[in-house]
């Protein structure tokens, strides 16, 4: 089974960060987001990659070699035309069935299970209390019967989560062609969404499978959540204890840090060669060869080699006085 991971995004609701990496080697409890999403697809027999870039991709291909042996393309989406357009990049005349997965989203469901079991093409969903944003599911019985791209009046709270198992992948081409060819477009990009759409209308038989846990990576407090969430499911061990250093679990701190005097956790991430020095980190990612000193960070994305050094004050403060830090 090949699966195709659109990884083009540039990530703008992420600045800073993503001026000088991929959205999608972001630091997420440990490793990036692009890494919780191979080693799932490895462990649930996926056997080679597609992965359609854009900026920067050359830091997602090194990542990829250097961290996964599996056969792997990189595919340049040198303009964003729609995921429609990107998984078209990574389709083959001799595609028989492919995965589809977006590389930007966590999620958590038992993979292997579906690849095995399923026996049409399907699509991976879940209930939300406001679908307007993603592509809508309706179905009629376990079968799909329309698909549609971010209605402004849904007819269902069922949405697409961005996993994709399609059995018949020639239908699949013949339909993005076909977009293309007549030019049809929502919000001005190719949507998959719509190629689907096609395929049903066309007699392809779709079905859906539950995802337990979807967890968005395109925002700075949707990143914080999925590290709380990783954090909260896997048994991470922590590092020998040193003095002056409290661990708060969970938490993940790479072997290679340098800690003193500090309080780590709940829900931290610190990164390789990270400096901590007379702070507290709480509910924050520090990335790689970051150095916070003197201060608390709470909620925060810190990058990597980036520096935060605050100064702790010393008061002599009166009766009925106020003292404002700004």
């Amino acid at each position: 089974m090949k699966a195709i991971i659109p990884v083009a995004g540039v990530g703008s609701r992420l600045r800073p960060h993503t001026f000088t990496l991929p959205k999608v080697l972001l630091n997420v409890a440990g490793k990036p987001i692009l890494g919780h999403i191979l080693d799932h697809l490895v462990e649930s027999g996926v056997t080679s990659l597609s992965l359609i870039v854009g900026p920067m991709g050359d830091l997602i291909e090194r990542y990829v070699r250097e961290n996964y042996d599996i056969p792997s393309e990189f595919i340049l989406q040198a303009q964003p035309k729609g995921l429609g357009h990107a998984v078209s990049l990574g389709l083959t005349k001799e595609d028989k069935e492919v995965l589809v997965i977006l590389g930007d989203t966590v999620f958590d469901l038992d993979l292997k299970n579906v690849l095995k079991n399923a026996r049409t093409s399907c699509i991976g969903v879940k209930e939300v209390e406001d679908p307007r944003r993603f592509g809508v599911v309706e179905t009629r019985g376990d079968q799909v019967v329309r698909l549609v791209e971010k209605p402004e009046h849904p007819k269902s709270n069922l949405v697409i989560v961005g996993i994709y198992l399609i059995r018949n992948a020639p239908a699949l081409r013949n339909s993005i062609d076909l977009l293309f060819e007549r030019e049809l477009t929502t919000r001005g990009e190719y949507q998959l969404t719509d190629a689907l759409q096609l395929m049903i209308e066309q007699g392809e038989k779709m079905s859906t499978f539950p995802v337990n846990a979807w967890l968005d990576c395109g925002k700075p407090e949707t990143i914080l959540a999925t590290n709380r969430y990783l954090l909260d499911g896997d048994d991470f061990k922590l590092p020998e204890l040193r003095e002056g250093v409290v661990f708060v679990p969970p938490v993940y701190i790479h072997p290679e840090t340098e800690l003193s005097n500090c309080i780590i956790g709940p829900y931290a991430t610190i990164g390789s060669k990270a400096v901590v020095s007379d702070a507290m980190v709480r509910d924050s990612i520090l990335g790689e060869g970051a150095v916070v000193k003197n201060v608390l960070i709470e909620k925060s994305l810190v990058g990597n080699n980036a520096i935060i050094k605050g100064d702790f004050q010393q008061y002599n403060v009166g009766d009925s006085s106020e003292i404002s830090s700004v």
